[in-house]
C-alpha cells in the first residue's frame, strides 16, 4: 500500500490528489491508520496538519508573511464641472428680438458690460410704466397743494384732503416701484426707446453663448422642455475654479468625507497633477448607478483642465489598524472567518480572525493575527478539509 500511495504521488505532482489520498486514510481504522501516518505526506495530529517538507503537497503550498497595511490608494471616477459659486447662468427676463450681440466665447466680461441688445416690447412697457409713473405722482403732488389751500381757507372738505393725501401716497409707491423694476435691470426711467441692454451681472469668462442675430426670445423659454429652448443665452464663470463630481462605490462611501484632499488625474494631460479637497458628500445613493455622489473644488490656475472633463479622483487612505493578507488565505468555516497559520516548517493550524475593508484582492485582518506570522495562501481550502476531515 505504501508502494502505491508514493507511485501515484510521482505521477501527478497536484495537492489535489495526495491531500485526497491522505485524507481517505485519516478515517481509516486504527490498526490502518499508524499505517497510513507513517506512509503518507499529509497528517492530522492534534488539530494541527503537518506536510512533509518536499514532499509534492508541499511543494503546492504558497505561503505569505502577514504584514502591517500600508496607505492604500482609492482611485475614483469624476467629471468637472463649472464652480456654481463663480458661475451664471443667463436668461433674457424681457421678450424681444436680438439686434446685436457685443461678446464672443472666450471674452472677458466686467459686471456691467453689454452682452447683447434686444428690442423689446414688454421692456418698452416698463419704461412707459416707469415714465406714467413719474406723472402721476407730479399730479398727485399738485392735487394735494391744492386741496390743502382750499382746505386752509375752508372751501374743501376734510374727507377732500383725506382722499387726496391717499392719492399722493399710492402715486409715490406706483413710482418707487416701477423706478425699481427699471433699476434691477441697470436701465434709467427717463426714456421709452424699447431697447433692453442685456448686461453682465459679474466679472469673468463668456464660455457658453447660445443666441443669435435676430434671434425672437421669450422670457419663459428656461421653462420649457426643448433642451434648445432651456440651455441659457450665456454663461459666465471663472474658469480658473472648479468642481469635480465623484462618483463613490457603495464599499467605499465611508472612507470619502468632506474635507479629504485628493488628486486629480486626466488621461490627456500626462505629468500634470492637479489637487482638490471635498466639499460636500451625499446622504443617499444614486439608486441607478448605486453610487454615492461628492462634490469637491480645485483650482485651475494655468486653466489647462476643461469643464465636462472626465479624470481620476485618487485618495490617499491611511492605513487601517490590524494585518494585511491576500484575500485568497481567507476563508469560512461555518460563519467564522478563518485562516491557516505556519506555525514550524510544515505545520500548520487553523485561527479564526476577524476581518475588516478588503480592496484590490488584499484584506484587513483586525483580530486573530499578528504581523510576521506566516498564513496559507494557495491550498488553503484543500489543507482545510482534510483537518476537517482528521478532527
Amino acid at each position: 500500500m505504501k508502494s502505491e500511495i508514493e507511485n501515484i504521488a510521482r505521477k501527478d505532482n497536484s495537492l489535489w490528489i495526495v491531500l485526497t489520498v491522505s485524507a481517505a486514510f485519516v478515517g481509516v481504522g486504527c490498526h490502518k491508520q499508524s499505517e497510513s501516518n507513517e506512509s503518507s505526506f499529509v497528517k492530522v495530529e492534534s488539530n494541527h496538519i503537518v506536510v512533509t517538507p518536499g514532499s509534492p503537497p508541499a511543494s503546492s503550498i504558497s505561503l505569505e508573511t502577514a504584514g502591517v497595511p500600508a496607505p492604500t490608494i482609492l482611485s475614483l471616477n469624476g467629471r468637472l464641472v463649472w464652480d456654481d459659486n463663480v458661475t451664471t447662468r443667463l436668461f433674457s427676463p424681457f421678450a424681444g428680438r436680438v439686434t446685436k450681440i457685443k461678446v464672443e466665447t472666450g471674452q472677458t466680461v466686467q459686471p456691467g458690460e453689454a452682452l447683447a441688445f434686444i428690442a423689446s416690447p414688454d421692456y418698452g412697457q416698463a419704461q412707459a410704466d416707469a415714465r406714467r409713473g413719474t406723472t402721476d405722482l407730479a399730479l398727485a403732488e399738485r392735487t394735494l397743494t391744492r386741496i390743502r389751500d382750499l382746505f386752509a381757507h375752508g372751501a374743501a372738505a376734510e374727507k377732500d384732503l383725506q382722499s387726496a393725501e391717499a392719492d399722493f401716497e399710492r402715486a409715490k409707491l406706483e413710482k418707487q416701484r416701477t423706478a425699481e423694476r427699471l433699476a434691477l435691470y441697470g436701465a434709467p426711467a427717463e426714456t421709452v426707446d424699447q431697447a433692453y441692454i442685456f448686461k453682465s451681472p459679474i466679472a469673468g469668462v463668456v464660455v457658453e453663448k447660445n443666441i443669435n442675430p435676430g434671434a425672437e426670445l421669450r422670457s419663459d423659454q428656461m421653462l420649457a422642455n426643448t433642451p434648445q429652448l432651456a440651455a441659457p443665452l450665456f454663461v459666465i464663470t471663472d474658469p480658473r475654479r472648479l468642481w469635480i463630481q465623484i462618483d463613490v462605490p457603495e464599499r467605499d462611501a465611508g472612507r470619502v468625507q468632506p474635507g479629504a484632499g485628493f488628486t486629480i488625474r486626466s488621461a490627456s494631460l500626462p505629468g500634470h497633477n492637479f489637487t482638490g479637497r471635498v466639499d460636500v458628500v451625499s446622504d443617499s445613493l444614486d439608486p441607478t448607478t448605486r453610487t454615492v455622489k461628492a462634490r469637491g473644488s480645485l483650482f485651475n490656475s494655468e486653466r489647462l483642465l476643461k469643464a465636462e472633463m472626465f479624470v481620476k479622483a485618487e485618495f490617499v487612505l491611511e492605513p487601517e489598524h490590524g494585518t494585511e493578507i491576500s484575500s485568497r488565505a481567507v476563508f469560512l468555516r461555518s460563519d467564522r472567518h478563518c485562516v491557516l497559520v505556519e506555525d514550524a516548517p510544515g505545520s500548520y493550524s487553523r485561527h479564526e480572525v476577524s476581518v475588516g475593508s478588503e480592496h484590490a484582492g488584499r484584506m484587513i485582518i483586525t483580530e486573530g493575527l499578528n504581523p510576521g506570522q506566516r498564513v496559507v495562501v494557495e491550498g488553503a481550502l484543500l489543507l482545510e478539509q482534510v483537518l476537517e476531515e482528521g478532527s
